[in-house]
């Protein structure tokens, strides 16, 4: 397993999650909740900073059957614009059900779906770096597909 803290990114049509990992990559936790208008890109790229991340990955929402769906173009895009800012490998991950599974995980723990609207994306994005985390341990190879960099080489 690679050392070093990774983030997950949860697009969203209005907010963006995000969570990062611990420096060993064991466990993801929550950071914030990006508002989508405005610099989302810049922010991410900020906290990345700011947690020395060695990479970032972005949930990719498929249909059940694997298809593309519109959010997965958005995802797609979303991950192209953060791969232009940024000089750090970006990676696309599947995060089939992570918005249920973090839906689901509010409510058991008695949050309503109108008061979780504000973290639920956190929560997705932890959902979708732990099951990254968890692929990259389990099988020895980093998890989804590499996004090419918009970086001109140094």
């Amino acid at each position: 397993m690679r050392r070093g803290v990774r983030l997950g990114v949860d697009v969203g049509r209005a907010r963006v999650g995000v969570a990062r990992s611990d420096p060993d990559a064991l466990l993801a936790v929550p950071v914030e909740t990006v508002a989508r208008v405005g610099t989302p890109i810049a922010r991410i790229v900020e906290i990345a900073s700011e947690y020395d991340a060695i990479e970032i990955l972005v949930g990719l929402p498929v249909s059940l059957n694997g298809g593309e769906t519109a959010s997965t173009a958005d995802a797609r895009a979303f991950a192209d614009e953060l791969a232009a800012a940024c000089a750090l490998p970006i990676r696309l991950v599947d995060e089939r059900l992570s918005t249920v599974t973090a839906h689901d995980a509010l409510r058991r723990s008695g949050r309503s779906q109108r008061k979780s609207r504000s973290i639920v994306d956190q929560v997705a994005a932890v959902v979708l770096l732990q099951q990254a985390l968890d692929v990259e341990r389990q099988s020895g190879n980093p998890a989804g597909t590499a996004v090419a960099s918009g970086q001109e080489p140094a």
